[in-house]
């Protein structure tokens, strides 16, 4: 999948969620960090917008994956970088949808 179109798409969707949220919305480019940057944008609105942009992707992205701050150092990540991790989960994804195929 293009990084390019995962980036446009979670700008949407972040967008869409602080408009939903009757919050303003501060301009987002790829070194904005959502969950510094983003009104009220907290942990319990992240699996949302996880969800909807996988929705918007037409792919899935577990709930349990925290796309917007780092499980082990807890720094909330830029645009850019939750774009090239949810790259990684994608392709994760289909490594492993390949892997069962190949195992049938």
């Amino acid at each position: 999948m293009d990084a390019n179109l995962i980036k446009a798409k979670l700008i949407e969707v972040l967008q869409a969620v602080q408009s939903l949220s009757g919050e303003d919305c501060p301009a987002i480019d790829g070194g904005t960090k959502p969950a510094e940057a983003l009104p009220k944008f907290t942990s319990k609105v992240w699996p949302v917008a996880a969800g909807m942009l996988g929705i918007a992707l037409g792919k899935s992205i577990p709930c349990e994956a925290n796309i917007f701050v780092d499980d082990d150092t807890k720094v909330p990540l830029a645009i850019n970088q939750t774009v090239a991790l949810v790259l990684k989960i994608l392709e994760a994804q289909e490594a492993q949808e390949a892997e069962e195929a190949d195992a049938e």
